[in-house]
C-alpha cells in the first residue's frame, strides 16, 4: 500500500529555495523586460502606465502589434498575491505581439493591502479596461497565482461583464493556484489571510467554469510536486463540468522558466494561447 503524505507544507510551495540557482529569479527577468519596452517604445508601439482603477498599483501596459492587433492577449503575474510588477514580465508579450495580437500586463494592488477576492476584482477591472482598447478575441494567460487570477475569470461567478466573459476564447493557467486551501497551511497565510470562505468563493477548482470555457493548464515537469498537482487538478475538475480542457507538463522547465515560452512566437506555449 501506498501512502504520499506532505510533512512540510511550506517547503511543498517553496520554489526559489527549490531550484538550482532560484535566486537569479525575479532579477533575471528584469533585463530583458526592460530592452522589450524600450524597443517598442522606439516604435511608437508601447503605451504605459495606463489607469484602470483609484489604488496607485491599478496601471497597465499595452504593447501593440504593427498592423490593427488581431486581437487581446492579457497576462497576470505571479508572485503569491505579494509580490512582483508588471515590469518585470513584458518580455512575455513578445510572442503574442509576433503573431499580430495586442498584449497587456496589469499591476495590482498586493497583499496584505487587500484580500485574494479583492485582488480578483482589480484584475477584471484591468481587462475590462484593456478589452475597451482593443477589438476582437480576448485571450488569458497568467503565472502562478497569475494562473489562479485567470482561471478565476472564467467561472460562473467571475466578477467580469458578460460582453467581456463572451470575447475569451482561451485561457492558459501557467503553474496555476486553482485551490486555495493548501496555502492556509503554510507562512504564507500570515500574509495572505485566506479563510474558508475565501477559499469557497475564490479557488477555481471548487467552482463551475463559465459554459463555453476554454482552459489549458501547463506546467513545467521540474515544478514542485504540489503545483503539479493544481494544475492537473483544475483541469480534471472542469473536464467534468463541461469545459474543454487541456494539461500540458513541459519538460525540462520550472517553475520560473515555465514562461518563457510566451517571450517566443513559434513556441507551444505561444501557440495554444493564440490558436495558432
Amino acid at each position: 500500500m501506498l501512502e504520499h503524505r506532505i510533512a512540510d507544507w511550506n517547503d511543498a510551495y517553496a520554489n526559489g529555495a527549490n531550484i538550482a540557482g532560484g535566486d537569479r529569479w525575479p532579477a533575471a527577468w528584469d533585463r530583458p523586460a526592460q530592452a522589450f519596452r524600450e524597443k517598442l517604445l522606439a516604435q511608437g508601439r508601447a503605451r504605459l502606465d495606463i489607469a484602470y482603477g483609484e489604488a496607485p498599483r491599478n496601471r497597465l501596459d499595452l504593447f501593440l502589434p504593427p498592423a490593427t492587433p488581431k486581437g487581446l492577449v492579457m497576462f497576470i503575474h505571479g508572485g503569491y498575491w505579494m509580490g512582483s510588477d508588471r515590469a518585470s514580465w513584458s518580455h512575455l508579450a513578445g510572442g503574442a505581439v509576433g503573431h499580430g495580437f495586442a498584449g497587456a500586463m496589469p499591476s495590482y494592488t498586493l497583499c496584505p493591502k487587500i484580500r485574494i477576492r479583492g485582488i480578483v476584482g482589480e484584475v477584471s477591472a484591468a481587462i475590462e479596461r484593456a478589452a475597451a482598447m482593443v477589438d476582437g478575441p480576448l485571450m488569458l494567460t497568467g503565472h502562478s497565482a497569475g494562473g489562479h487570477l485567470v482561471s478565476r475569470m472564467v467561472t460562473a461567478t467571475s466578477p467580469l461583464s458578460s460582453d467581456v466573459a463572451r470575447r475569451i476564447c482561451q485561457v492558459v493557467s501557467i503553474s496555476g493556484l486553482h485551490d486555495l486551501r493548501p496555502l492556509m497551511l503554510t507562512a504564507l497565510n500570515e500574509t495572505l489571510n485566506i479563510d474558508e470562505h475565501e477559499a469557497s468563493t475564490e479557488s477555481p477548482a471548487l467552482l463551475w467554469p463559465r459554459q463555453g470555457t476554454r482552459i489549458t493548464c501547463w506546467a513545467g515537469g521540474g515544478e514542485r510536486s504540489e503545483f503539479l498537482r493544481q494544475s492537473a487538478l483544475l483541469a480534471n475538475i472542469w473536464t467534468g463540468l463541461g469545459a474543454a480542457t487541456g494539461s500540458v507538463v513541459e519538460p525540462d522547465r520550472h517553475h520560473f522558466n515555465v514562461v518563457d515560452g510566451l517571450a517566443d512566437p513559434d513556441h507551444p506555449l505561444t501557440r495554444t494561447l493564440v490558436g495558432e
